[in-house]
């Protein structure tokens, strides 16, 4: 296979299919979407036997637990999908929605009308369910999308892929309008990302190397979030079983997302209470603890933490733990340390909340809530295309909006400059 030629191709019919679901209604994409929704659940069987294939293949490379957990697709996260496309279909459809209209002295009205990107291209890791997500929010926000997966869930991807075609065909729109990449050759990645001709916006998801080289490499604009080093900071106040439920479920829920707890931060007064419970729940769940020497004073059983620690993303059972004076030290190691993806404090000071809300500079701040909360579905956008933690064009996790941009229009009845 001629891989530039074959990208190309690609481009070229993404390019078309753009056009068409620029113009398209919300009924027309909605109605491919309910399609897409029936195909995935007339196929589970088809999904759950592509998947398999997708799970000895990668046991038998040696992937680790936290790696095979996301290319996993579960009955439960199959349902998953399929909620996920309904609650897309449901949404407002956020094209051609008009705004901010006003007057000029000069009698032109003029105001803002959201549009469609264009052509996004999704690179991603590992799990599956990002295909259905990102064909789902492309197609309501009005993009066509190129998605390459990665080749660990090269059957996954293809089995889901077919539901989607199956979707739009019905629909009426374009096939084209969400094309899954057939190959696992990684010079497809290398064309993806620097045919600005034919894709407008670049949305990597995966490993902080991989983010790092499409960065580096791509002419298009990235949309993207390196890591997610993400703290919880119990402090002075804070609610000694709040801060129990939350650490657990921060750091145990799934030990490989972006929005898992990688740094627990806490106050040095609440210490010895609040430490021992924490730990002995972690433990249960298999986690290791890592700590500072004051850490290792409470928690006899906790391994000394270096410098290296404090700056790293696990994506697997492992939790840092600091104990800090306060707020202060808190946000400090936080402002140094985070990669501004999400942080929570557990607090009832409701003064000192607020100040954590406003001085904490990531992409979600959280008051007594687990930071695993921080993905679009949670945030009642359906799905997400990914999380950024750029300040422009797009923060935090990335729905329909984050999918499109505004134009200016202006109203005039045979207006003429002075």
């Amino acid at each position: 296979m001629d891989i530039k030629q074959y990208m190309q191709q690609l481009g070229q019919q993404a390019r078309a299919a753009a056009r068409v679901l620029a113009a398209a209604d919300s009924g027309a994409k909605n109605r491919a979407l309910a399609a897409i929704a029936e195909a995935v659940d007339a196929s589970r069987q088809a999904i759950a036997e592509a998947n398999q294939k997708d799970l000895q293949a990668g046991e038998a490379a040696g992937l680790d637990a936290a790696m095979l957990d996301r290319l996993a697709l579960t009955p439960a996260r199959i349902d998953g999908i399929i909620e996920g496309l309904k609650q897309v279909a449901a949404l407002p459809d956020p094209v051609g929605e008009i705004s901010n209209m006003s007057y000029r002295p000069s009698g032109i009205q003029v105001g803002k009308m959201r549009v469609p990107l264009g052509v996004v291209g999704i690179i991603y890791e590992s799990r599956p369910n990002v295909t259905a997500e990102a064909a789902s929010l492309c197609l309501k926000s009005g993009n066509a999308a190129i998605l390459r997966g990665g080749s660990e869930a090269i059957h996954s991807n293809q089995a889901l892929a077919a539901c989607i075609a199956t979707g739009l065909s019905q629909a009426g729109l374009p096939e084209s309008a969400v094309q899954v990449v057939e190959t696992t050759d990684r010079a497809a990645v290398g064309e993806l990302i620097t045919m600005p001709e034919y894709v407008d916006v670049i949305v990597p998801r995966g490993g902080k190397g991989l983010i790092e080289r499409i960065s580096r490499d791509a002419k298009v604009t990235v949309i993207k979030h390196l890591d997610g080093i993400c703290h919880v900071y119990i402090d002075d106040e804070a609610d000694a079983d709040k801060a129990r439920a939350i650490v657990l479920n921060a750091k145990a829920q799934r030990f490989g997302t972006c929005n898992t707890l990688e740094t627990l931060l806490v106050a040095e007064s609440r210490a010895e209470e609040v430490l021992p419970p924490i730990a002995e729940d972690l433990q249960a769940a298999g986690v290791e603890l890592r700590g500072c020497p004051r850490t290792r004073q409470v928690l006899m059983g906790a391994v000394e933490a270096s410098d290296e620690d404090w700056a790293t993303e696990y994506l697997a059972p492992i939790l840092s733990v600091k104990v800090v004076a306060g707020i202060d030290e808190a946000m400090d190691h936080i402002d140094r340390y985070s990669s501004g993806h999400t942080e929570s404090i557990v607090t009832e000071n409701y003064t000192l909340a607020r100040r954590f809300l406003r001085e904490v500079d990531s992409s979600s701040v959280m008051v007594n809530a687990s930071t695993r909360f921080a993905d679009g579905f949670e945030y009642g956008l359906g799905a997400e295309i990914g999380i950024s933690t750029d300040k422009i064009h797009a923060r935090g996790p990335v729905g329909l909006e984050g999918l499109t941009s505004q134009k200016w229009i202006v109203f005039g009845d045979g207006h003429v400059r002075s």
